[in-house]
């Protein structure tokens, strides 16, 4: 049976997950409201997986806790740890793991069932959800026979059906092509909008990130190194991971005035003032490439050398070495003109009013 809740004024849940592993170990607070959509997010290894089958109850904790709607559900000082068939948790993995032998409204009803719920309201309530999912004519299609987009939906009616306090997303949108993945995701927005209890959402993706979730808490190397909504974090990114996933070029130096000194001593000219410690920011399309010195009044102007060409969207994406590593996007038009190629020397140029500078 599942776990019954309690009601609490508190977040709906509450966790500090700490696992100890040979070789790797995870310190992670997560807390979050009733209603809110968190993704985590971070390199292969950073521990975002552990942090799901923590949460799941899959692995157990080494220190920490873990409450949901004000109830306890692990604490490892006190010797408590929920199994994970009693946690009032629903699970989407990456590969869906749908029942091979069972219906679609097999599978959606399964949890219902174990949680004691009679067999024919159980189909009744799966079927209920099938319909939600644009998925009623399925009903009776086992899962080999379903589309990608399809068994994702099924997997989430799944979750959704033993009604979770807590809902794990693993990569949900992982295992679809670019064209499902875009309908799927409309259609999972508009679900987790509607759903009342936690969600925890885990993905390499930062557009899914950034259209799924309220909040996102970044991890590496098994710590959280920012958090906050994806607006404050694409526009302030605090470590190199960050800014690459959200596509700009990031430095970190001292701050005096206008002017940031970064540790080699190459100087970057901002819009904004400030003191002390600092991050400047700005994205590939700030930047202006030249095969000559030109005569520009820009401040922020750097001798470079191509080392890679690669298409990026509609536009071409050029890596730079030098004094100030970058990334520059310019079109195919603009890359011909230049007759730019790997190992062509150039000159780069950003103004300063296109640089974003923020406390470090």
């Amino acid at each position: 049976m599942a776990v019954t809740t309690e009601a609490t004024t508190g977040p709906a849940l509450d966790a500090r997950l700490r696992v100890d592993r040979a070789a790797f170990a995870l310190d992670l607070a997560l807390t979050a409201a009733p209603g809110e959509v968190v993704a985590l997010l971070g390199p292969n290894g950073a521990g975002k997986s552990t942090a799901l089958r923590a949460l799941a109850g899959l692995l157990p904790l080494t220190d920490g806790h873990l409450r949901l709607d004000g109830r306890v559900l692990e604490d490892p000082a006190q010797r408590l740890h929920t199994p994970a068939e009693q946690r009032p948790v629903g699970v989407v993995f990456q590969d869906y793991l749908l029942f091979p032998h069972l219906s679609a409204l097999d599978n959606v009803a399964f949890g219902p069932r174990c949680q004691g719920c009679p067999k024919r309201e159980a189909r009744a309530e799966a079927a209920a959800w099938l319909e939600r999912m644009g998925l009623a004519e399925h009903a009776a299609v086992r899962p080999g026979r379903l589309s990608g987009g399809q068994a994702q939906r099924v997997a989430l009616a799944r979750a959704l059906a033993v009604r979770p306090r807590l809902l794990l997303l693993d990569e949900p949108l992982a295992a679809l092509d670019v064209r499902t993945r875009l309908d799927v995701r409309a259609q999972l927005r508009r679900h987790l909008a509607d759903f009342e209890a936690v969600a925890v959402l885990v993905t390499h993706d930062p557009l899914d990130a950034m259209v799924l979730a309220d909040r996102l808490v970044v991890i590496e190397d098994g710590h959280e190194v920012q958090s906050g909504s994806p607006a404050e974090v694409a526009r302030r990114p605090r470590t190199d991971y960050i800014a690459r996933l959200v596509g700009l070029n990031l430095y970190r130096g001292r701050a005096e005035g206008t002017r940031v000194t970064l540790p080699d001593g190459t100087v970057l000219t901002t819009a904004e003032e400030l003191s002390g410690p600092a991050f400047v920011a700005f994205p590939p399309s700030a930047v202006t490439l030249y095969r000559e010195r030109p005569q520009s009044s820009a401040r922020n102007l750097w001798q470079a050398e191509v080392t890679g060409l690669d298409l990026h969207g509609d536009q071409v994406r050029a890596e730079l070495s030098g004094p100030l590593p970058m990334a520059a996007d310019l079109t195919q038009a603009a890359v011909a003109e230049l007759g730019l190629a790997p190992g062509t020397a150039v000159w780069a140029s950003v103004k300063a009013t296109q640089t974003h500078a923020y406390p470090a």
